[in-house]
């Protein structure tokens, strides 16, 4: 995924756009199989109508009975509004979208809006609407300020969600507090984009001690702790941590990494088991990166080095931050 184009594929099924509702106002239009494709609701593509037509006609012309994917996009036709709305319309009708497994919010690009000024709220009610999801995730975050609340979340169980991503400029300490005091026995792929203060994100490494330390997430086999400013922090946090003994794979990319953080990988506990490591947009050395290369990809550990960043005085950036 990348936040400069749009979701091609969400939860393993193509993601359609829904298009603009027929002219005539019948329900005549040749759409695909409900099951067969993520759906994906867009106020622009559809014809510059807001969210609770395009909702509308939505129920309308597909059967949700049948809907197992659904993608966001912008949820507002002209005047930027908050997520708040239409997530409260989506929860109200849950009951409508029995086969639903896969959600994600907020598939818009750069150009549409920059993601930190991507309005979200409080997320927790889609986990609690939807039972049986086992895909979630979010985009954005709101680091400007400008709505009347903040992207959250709190804790709470749920059996059945497998892969949780959180992608953003700067990820609010209080959702990485949350995700970690979670309750999520079936989680198998975990990914958090956690940017920079610059634009909210306050995480620290004590906030993902809980992660780390193992046990939480018993199903566990990816974590991505990615896009931040204090990477090399990280992987020495994740070089002696627990969690790392039950992953297959493991993404410290897309953040600040220096010959610092990679030195305390190579150090630390043996991560020769995983499968693939993540490393890609670092400020490593041609010395160092070759190491790398060769202690893990000499065991067989497929590692990802690409996208390297030459350190311009002191002076390394993350790969998305506004």
């Amino acid at each position: 995924m990348t936040v400069g184009e749009h979701l091609e594929t969400f939860h393993g099924l193509p993601v359609f756009t829904l298009p603009e509702p027929p002219e005539d106002g019948s329900r005549a239009d040749e759409l695909p199989d409900a099951a067969g494709v993520a759906w994906r609701l867009d106020c622009y593509q559809a014809g510059e109508i807001p969210f609770p037509e395009l909702w509308q006609s939505f129920t309308d012309r597909v059967p949700g009975k049948d809907v197992r994917a659904l993608v966001l996009g912008s949820w507002w036709d002209d005047e930027y509004t908050g997520l708040r709305p239409a997530l409260e319309q989506i929860v109200a009708d849950a009951h409508r979208f029995p086969e639903l497994r896969a959600l994600f919010l907020a598939d818009v690009t750069g150009e549409e809006c920059e993601i930190s000024w991507l309005q979200l709220t409080d997320v927790t009610p889609v986990l609690e609407a939807f039972p049986l999801l086992e895909e979630f995730g979010v985009r954005g975050g709101d680091s400007q300020g400008l709505g009347e609340e903040p992207l959250s979340l709190r804790p709470v169980r749920h059996e059945a969600l497998r892969a949780l991503r959180f992608e953003s400029g700067g990820l609010p300490g209080q959702v990485v507090r949350a995700v970690t005091a979670c309750e999520l026995p079936a989680l198998k792929r975990l990914e958090l984009w956690l940017g920079v203060s610059r634009y909210g994100g306050d995480a620290t490494v004590a906030d993902l001690a809980p992660l780390l330390a193992g046990g939480r997430f018993p199903a566990l086999r990816h974590l991505g702790l990615m896009n931040s400013e204090l990477q090399d922090e990280i992987a020495a946090a994740v070089a002696s941590a627990p969690v790392v003994a039950q992953l297959e794979s493991l993404g410290l990319a897309m953040g600040t990494l220096t010959d610092t953080g990679a030195e305390a990988l190579l150090g630390g506990q043996p991560l020769t088991h995983l499968r693939h490591l993540d490393l890609h947009h670092h400020f490593l050395s041609e010395a160092v990166a070759d190491r790398v290369r060769a202690a893990f990809g000499s065991a067989g550990t497929e590692v990802d080095l690409s996208q390297c960043r030459r350190l311009d005085g002191e002076w390394r950036y993350v790969a998305v931050s506004e």
